[in-house]
């Protein structure tokens, strides 16, 4: 994932899997633990206090971002959906980085695809264990998923 990595140093994304009918609301976590794609956000990273203003820069689009993940995934195109209404600022020792969400486009959860990718699908309660920034980002993402 080197090639992402380099591309993308500060973007991060968050996959989830929602349910339709059911609401059942799963993150995807690498084998690291991460729940952070490419890679994990470094050591001291917090989320950005609101007040603080980000710097300005140009902005990505996070549809890069979803295609350059399914690709070194190699998930089958279109199975990651772009969250347009999810963009939270992390700041780190580096500097900042932006946050995206995309959604798997699937009816059933994808649990197999992911397993062969070496992530699983886990729900909200059982990625306690994660840094505090990771935490805070999935709380946000959860509130963002079920008022959608």
């Amino acid at each position: 994932m080197n090639d992402i990595i380099n591309e993308f140093n500060d973007c991060r994304l968050l996959l989830y899997y929602k349910g339709d009918i059911s609401a059942l609301t799963l993150f995807a976590q690498q084998a690291d633990g991460t729940v952070c794609f490419p890679e994990a956000l470094p050591v001291l990273s917090s989320m950005l206090e609101e007040k603080r203003t980000v710097p300005n820069k140009i902005a990505r689009h996070p549809t890069a971002l979803v295609n350059a993940v399914g690709e070194r995934l190699e998930l089958p195109t279109g199975l990651l959906l772009t969250e347009s209404g999810f963009k939270e600022y992390i700041d780190t020792p580096g500097g900042v980085i932006t946050v995206f969400m995309a959604r798997f486009d699937r009816l059933d959860p994808p649990h197999s695809l992911m397993q062969a990718k070496g992530c699983a699908l886990k729900p909200l309660g059982s990625l306690r264990g994660r840094p505090p920034a990771e935490l805070e980002l999935l709380r946000r993402a959860y509130e963002q998923v079920m008022e959608s």
